[in-house]
């Protein structure tokens, strides 16, 4: 019998996450599943505890828009946890109606790029060297301008979006280069265009494909043997295969800079890593 993991899926109520969740609970894993709407993710549990051959289901609430949550969060886990399997960093946002965190941040690299990292970091000690973490990045990856992901100015929906899913695909080969061995694998993962979630609803108005091909490629890059490698590499969903992210992904100088940026925004905001 395979191994029985415990996996923290974040942005689990809908969509890309609740549709992985579900085959990870059937499969007998134990699941943390994570939103910042209390009633969703009461339901989203439920559902989950309710399969019948569902693993273990845990919840947790936290608003990932907000640092001081995501610190809390990870706090959470860390106090009841003393092992995580996989992370897989799934929650994120296109459109909202307003662009700005009370910290003074772009909601899109709030929750896409900066959470994703800081959770990361602080639960780098419960996964260790055999873990992995999951990044959804995307297909669409933009340049980054420095001074939007400071919060500084104001971008359209899909330029904000773009370019905090090409940060967040930066960090996570330059985290992984510079963990190696000692850290756990941290893969970004383009989990297919316009599946049928209700961000592709909103932002462009569509059904989309069948969240299913999101969620399957997540649990393979969560469990399969195929990943255990591939730390630093970019998995490209509408290819089928690993392939080559956005250039600036590959110039280390680059993403070290975009990671300085991230850690002066969490040093401001008195959350240093």
């Amino acid at each position: 019998m395979a191994t029985k993991k415990t996996i923290l899926v974040t942005g689990s109520t809908d969509g890309i996450g609740l549709e992985t969740a579900k085959l990870l609970v059937s499969a007998g894993h134990h699941v943390l599943v994570h939103g910042r709407n209390p009633a969703k993710l009461a339901q989203a549990a439920e559902t989950l505890s309710a399969m019948a051959t569902a693993g273990r289901v845990e919840s947790i609430v936290a608003d990932l828009s907000r640092m001081a949550d995501v610190e809390a969060f990870a706090q959470a886990l860390t106090e009841k946890h003393s092992a995580l399997d996989v992370l897989i960093n799934n929650a994120g946002v296109y459109k909202t109606p307003e662009p700005f965190t009370p910290d003074g941040l772009d909601v899109r690299f709030a929750v896409n790029t900066i959470a994703p990292y800081l959770l990361t970091q602080r639960l780098l000690p419960l996964l260790g060297p055999q873990g992995r973490v999951i990044n959804l990045s995307s297909a669409a990856q933009s340049p980054v301008d420095s001074n939007a992901l400071r919060g500084e100015g104001r971008l359209s929906d899909n330029a904000a979006y773009a370019q905090s899913k090409l940060a967040l695909t930066m960090w996570s080969r330059s985290l992984a280069l510079s963990l190696e061995d000692s850290g756990p694998a941290i893969i970004a993962v383009n989990p297919g265009s316009l599946l049928g979630t209700k961000m592709v609803s909103e932002a462009f108005g569509m059904n989309g494909g069948d969240v299913r091909q999101g969620a399957d490629i997540l649990v393979r890059a969560a469990l399969d043997d195929e990943f255990s490698t591939a730390s630093g590499k970019y998995f490209d969903n509408d290819k089928g295969a690993f392939g080559r992210p956005h250039d600036d992904a590959l110039d280390e100088a680059k993403s070290q800079a975009i990671i300085r940026a991230i850690e002066a925004i969490l040093a401001d905001l008195n959350l240093s890593v």
